[in-house]
């Protein structure tokens, strides 16, 4: 299993917006690409004193996964126009790890 953690930022006034446009209508649209080996995605937001940062965390089976996601620069960042109007600035790279425990509670 491999995380993808990609990080934006947005101004304050703009934090909204850009949540709505990724809850609206970027994660619904990979989701409906209904792509094979894709796990899960998680989206946090922390407000911070001069922005909002956004964090996501997208589960892919493996880099293969990955590669049906993006293409084969598989460390480039998927930014929507929509989404990237709204951020003062993001990861233009993702990272990438090997996730080595996920425990749920019980």
């Amino acid at each position: 299993m491999i995380g993808r953690i990609w990080h934006g930022y947005a101004t304050h006034e703009n934090a909204d917006r850009y949540r709505a446009i990724v809850t609206g209508e970027v994660i619904p649209d990979i989701l409906a690409r209904s792509i094979p080996g894709f796990q899960r995605i998680e989206l946090f937001r922390r407000t911070r004193q001069q922005d909002v940062e956004f964090v996501t965390v997208m589960w892919f089976q493996d880099l293969d996964a990955i590669k049906a996601f993006v293409g084969e620069d598989y460390e480039k960042s998927h930014v929507p126009p929509e989404a990237r109007a709204v951020l003062s600035q993001f990861d233009s790279r993702a990272q990438h790890y090997d996730i080595l425990l996920a425990e749920e509670a019980k």
